[in-house]
């Protein structure tokens, strides 16, 4: 992507509707080589998170995590220990990146998320001590641990806040599933101030995958090839958007959040993830930033749609707020088509943790192979004293 896109002011101007652009797609290229910094400075990114699929295709096809990996290999590091390490290094970057922002904005942006394995999504204690042990080795105050919206994840997202561990909450479809994550989150905060936590310094997000909603439903739609259909094609994720948005706001304006926010605490912001516009849409790829606006949001956008939004998106005011009962006419009207939204929400739900493991998994088999290969084609590393940085237990656990 070109790392100083023109017009880059639309993105301040988003920021103005009060809405965070993030970076979706950290990796060591992008941090080494000083883009994101450039992308802070020029086009006003005020965060990021990780994605395992673009830090596998780093380590395919760049360079960057070389030096890194020839230590870990010489050390003989398993593949999770690697992983861990090159995860730790890479948040720990990245929030050094964007302390500016973090202390500029007193904690508010400049908060960066990364994934935790997968595979623990089914069990709260283990997602929870993976947290507790990722936080202490990134050692960062803007530093979120992903932590998908499961039944487990739920109570892990509580006990992580509870804790004063900043908590990215994923894969939320619903209305019902986003609800019981802000019950969560404000639980987590209860816990945290009985326990004497600052609770000003506990940030969260929690994030509805936009792309992947219209993806399913536009597919149900292009079956019936209806005109009815087709005029509803690229509306249940903003739909859905605004639904929780609704949900959001009825949940700052009640009496629980009142006496936390009180005692210092910061709302939940909503992220829109999946944010790349399908293949086969006409215009440019900023539909989800144009039609996703309103105060107290985020939207995380791949380095390609930050590029298109920051050239071309041409916002034109709120789009969430108030917006609730044309939303359920959305939905109303795909039920009437015989697409039940609630349908395809739980198989979304059900799909989502399985998916982010083989990402994962495919994500592991990358630094198995870059391990190999540093390890036949290069000499001992010149090591420093002490061991390489994340090589510390929990890095050495294979699962």
């Amino acid at each position: 992507m070109p790392l100083a896109p023109a017009n880059h002011g639309h993105l301040r101007q988003l920021v103005a509707e009060g809405v965070s652009p993030w970076l979706d797609g950290i990796h060591r290229g992008l941090l080494a080589s000083g883009a994101l910094t450039r992308l802070v400075d020029e086009t006003g990114v005020r965060g990021a998170t990780s994605d395992p699929a673009a830090l596998a295709d780093a380590l395919v096809h760049g360079t960057a995590y070389r030096d890194q990996l020839l230590r870990l290999a010489h050390h003989r590091v398993s593949v999770d220990g690697a992983l861990w390490a090159a995860s730790v290094q890479d948040l720990r970057l990245a929030c050094e990146e964007l302390r500016e922002v973090f202390e500029s904005t007193h904690g508010y942006d400049g908060l960066v998320s990364m994934d935790l394995d997968p595979r623990l999504a089914h069990d709260a204690a283990a997602t929870v001590t993976e947290a507790a042990e990722l936080a202490r080795a990134v050692g960062r105050p803007n530093a979120l641990v992903k932590i998908p919206a499961t039944a487990a994840g739920l109570a892990a997202i509580r006990d992580c806040i509870g804790l004063g561990i900043g908590v990215h909450a994923t894969e939320i479809y619903s209305v019902a599933r986003y609800t019981q994550v802000v019950d969560a989150y404000f639980d987590g905060l209860e816990i945290a101030h009985a326990a004497d936590r600052r609770l000003a310094v506990i940030a969260s997000v929690a994030s509805l995958p936009v792309g992947r909603v219209d993806h399913e439903v536009d597919g149900l739609l292009g079956e019936l090839g209806s005109e009815d259909a087709r005029s509803l094609l690229g509306q249940a994720a903003l739909a859905a958007a605004r639904l929780l948005y609704r949900v959001y706001e009825e949940h700052l304006g009640g009496e629980r959040w009142r006496t936390l926010r009180a005692a210092g605490a910061r709302p939940q912001r909503l992220m829109w993830t999946d944010t790349t516009a399908a293949a086969g849409r006409v215009g440019p790829g900023t539909g989800y930033v144009e039609s996703l606006v309103s105060w107290g949001t985020v939207n995380a956008m791949s380095p390609s749609t930050l590029d298109q939004a920051a050239r071309h998106s041409r916002l034109r005011g709120d789009t969430l707020m108030g917006q609730h009962e044309a939303a359920q006419k959305v939905l109303d009207r795909l039920g009437r088509l015989g697409i039940s939204y609630d349908a395809v929400v739980r198989r979304l739900e059900t799909e989502s943790v399985p998916r982010l493991v083989d990402s994962w998994l495919l994500l592991r088999t990358s630094i198995a192979e870059q391990l190999r290969m540093v390890s036949v084609s290069a000499p001992a590393p010149r090591l420093c004293p002490g061991a390489p940085p994340g090589t510390g237990s929990a890095a050495h656990r294979d699962r």
